[in-house]
């Protein structure tokens, strides 16, 4: 290794997008075009049902994951003319310090980074809920990921740490699916909102294409990204942005930087405190601000079970191993109760 590979322990190589793809086919295109499009509508006002994203803050067991989906299936059922419910399939996970980073870097959740691995294992995950009848939504870390398995996402979310990222926000232009900016980590809105009008924009910048060649790639620009609002952190106290002050004011502002006012709250991380327990006031507290489409939507980090776990226990099963989850009968309860009021 020469003296720019100081730090570096050694280069695996990876099978090249479509290598992964042909070996792990598809099969699911149309559904992921129609569950796209329904999403696509809802952000027009084309379709005035909510949009409920929803599921485990991270996957790390996909047959519990499934189960999870499978549920959600039973329940779209019940409430698929006043909302669609979209599934959380995140994995990759952006650590404060260090930490798990998810499944597709570590999908033994023992330190062995068999990346490769964790591709294929979340594209076959990927395509069973597809095939279960459920859209899938997921957060893009890496900037090579979306080659891998964007193909099979009806969602996507850029996080509150790489919100003012401008290679996320490159990317994000070039994404097939509509993508939501959440505000940073202290709360402030302007940023996602920039995000959001440089996402808008055509871009050009280096990645790699289905073969894994490194190129230039050109986008014209993802005319559905939109905003997230998730509270924030700001000196060890947690904010919220939910309020009616604070949506009406967003909305002012989107439509100065002639921008469509599509908002979705997260229930969950700074508007919550980080309780778990309380997803459920905000959401109650938001369905006003649905009702009246001022909000499109809602997010939730919901499990089998409540609570969460450490990856030293991994003693429960159903429980998150990262950030804290609603237990599903709450979830079940809650989104009924919200297309009653709905």
């Amino acid at each position: 290794m020469g003296p720019e590979d100081i730090n570096i322990k050694k280069y695996e190589e990876l099978p090249s997008p479509r290598e992964i793809k042909e070996r792990i086919y598809n099969g699911v295109g149309d559904k992921v075009t129609r569950y796209r499009k329904s999403i696509e509508n809802i952000l027009e006002g084309v379709d005035d049902r909510k949009l409920i994203i929803t599921g485990p803050c991270s996957v790390h067991n996909v047959e519990e994951a499934l189960t999870y989906a499978k549920r959600l299936k039973d329940l779209q059922e019940e409430v698929e003319d006043k909302q669609l419910l979209v599934m959380r399939t995140y994995f990759e996970k952006p650590r404060t310090s260090i930490g798990w980073k998810g499944l597709i870097s570590d999908p033994y959740l023992d330190g062995s980074n068999n990346i490769g691995e964790g591709l294929e294992k979340a594209r076959k995950f990927l395509i069973d809920v597809s095939r279960i009848g459920v859209p899938t939504g997921t957060e893009f870390l890496g900037p090579l990921t979306p080659q891998y398995i964007s193909d099979l996402v009806s969602w996507s979310a850029i996080g509150a740490r790489t919100t003012e990222s401008q290679p996320h926000r490159e990317i994000a232009s070039g994404l097939s699916m509509p993508v939501g900016f959440k505000n940073s980590t202290s709360g402030q809105i302007v940023d996602a909102i920039n995000s959001i009008k440089s996402a808008r924009s055509p871009h050009s910048f280096l990645g790699v294409n289905q073969e894994g060649n490194v190129g230039v790639v050109n986008t014209s620009g993802n005319n559905y990204s939109h905003l997230i609002l998730r509270g924030g952190k700001q000196n060890g106290n947690y904010l919220e942005n939910y309020d009616e002050n604070t949506i009406d004011w967003t909305l002012t502002k989107l439509e100065e930087e002639e921008l469509p006012g599509n908002i979705v709250v997260d229930c969950s991380h700074g508007n919550s405190g980080k309780d778990y327990k309380k997803q459920p006031e905000v959401f109650r507290r938001v369905m006003e601000f649905m009702k009246d489409c001022r909000v499109k939507g809602v997010m939730l980090e919901s499990y089998l079970k409540d609570g969460n776990q450490s990856l030293d226990e991994m003693a429960r099963e159903g429980v998150s191993v990262t950030d804290g989850c609603m237990g599903w009968e709450t979830t079940r309860s809650l989104i009924l109760e919200s297309y009653k009021r709905l």
